[in-house]
């Protein structure tokens, strides 16, 4: 597999492309059920992080040196270098798990949730410019490309999934192919009204990877409103490149990124412009932000902190340095 590679360091504006070998089936599907759509955003992998810290004593070490390499990173991000100038290609692995035809997922659709992660991180999504708020620490190209890698397909007796990563297990799911290498994102229908969640740097990797609901995945087939326009997975992959939900999962919390402001707490719909917290001086909440829990049409970049923070992941001694190498 052939891969370019990106230099971590201030500038970081990168417009090189990508190819890559794609290998995909399809199969046959059961009959038709209906489906209950979400119609406010709800990311699990705050909750997810919680329970994994108290099944795993030494995950808290973990989670705290990867911190520790981050912040070394910040601060000095010329040390960090990568081999060149470059992109990042991540491979990505459906792994569609359903009962019914409309939770199997079409690769038109899959397809669809490639373009818009790549839109999304490479700074070309129409939308990017809706606003001039928060202009100047907009982020623009990420640096990170996607690439549809493989498809696989399960059908189970399974309507719904809960949130404990059973669809990540050979016995009744999918389990994840070359986690270390390759991004697996499992699509199928979750309950509790949850769009998906995200493992972040640091945790088992039998379970790495992202879950999006059927209904939030891509921008075309199942894709439902206000969730159709594939942002879930850009929210998700943000969690699985180590950020975090922008209210820092607590009233005026951290983020851990510098140049975003506090929020009082998550935003929904689409609030209106000039919105502000209540926290500390006031600040002009960025709920255009993809780490807020606004709706697809209203969230729409990351800022340039949150850019530096994910691509820290990547470089040599970073706990996803394996994506970067040939």
């Amino acid at each position: 597999m052939r891969k370019k590679f990106l230099l971590l360091a201030a500038g970081f504006a990168l417009i090189i492309g990508c190819t890559k070998t794609r290998s995909v089936t399809e199969e046959p599907t059961v009959p038709v059920a209906d489906e209950i759509t979400a119609t406010q955003r709800q990311c699990y992998s705050y909750e997810l992080l919680q329970d994994q810290l108290r099944e795993d004593p030494t995950l808290q070490q973990k989670m705290d040196a990867i911190e520790e390499f981050t912040r070394r990173v910040r601060e000095n991000p010329e040390s960090y270098r990568l081999l060149s100038n470059g992109i990042i290609e991540i491979p990505v692995v459906f792994n569609v798990v359903y009962k019914t035809s409309a939770q199997n997922v079409s690769l038109a659709q899959l397809q669809s949730q490639i373009d818009v992660l790549n839109e999304d991180f490479s700074g070309t999504n129409s939308d990017r410019n809706l606003t001039s708020t928060y202009g100047s620490v907009k982020a623009s190209d990420i640096g990170v490309r996607f690439v549809l890698d493989q498809v696989n397909r399960r059908s189970t007796s399974k309507s719904s999934w809960q949130l404990n990563d059973g669809m990540k297990k050979s016995s009744g799911g999918i389990a994840p192919t070359s986690p270390t290498t390759k991004l697996n994102i499992w699509v199928c229908n979750l309950s509790g009204g949850y769009l998906g969640y995200a493992q972040f740097p640091g945790g088992s990797a039998a379970t790495d990877g992202v879950v999006l609901d059927d209904n939030a995945t891509g921008r075309t087939g199942t894709a439902s409103a206000p969730f159709n326009k594939g942002r879930t997975a850009t929210h998700e992959v943000g969690h699985w490149l180590n950020l975090r939900h922008i209210w820092g999962d607590a009233t005026c919390g951290n983020d851990l990124v510098g140049d975003t402001p506090l929020h009082n707490t998550a935003n929904y719909g689409c609030p209106s412009s000039g919105h502000r917290s209540t926290c500390s001086g006031t600040p002009l909440e960025m709920t255009m932000n993809y780490m807020d829990y606004t709706d697809d049409a209203c969230m729409y970049m990351f800022s340039v902190g949150q850019r530096t923070r994910m691509l820290s992941v990547f470089a040599s001694g970073g706990p996803r340095n394996g994506f970067a190498q040939p």
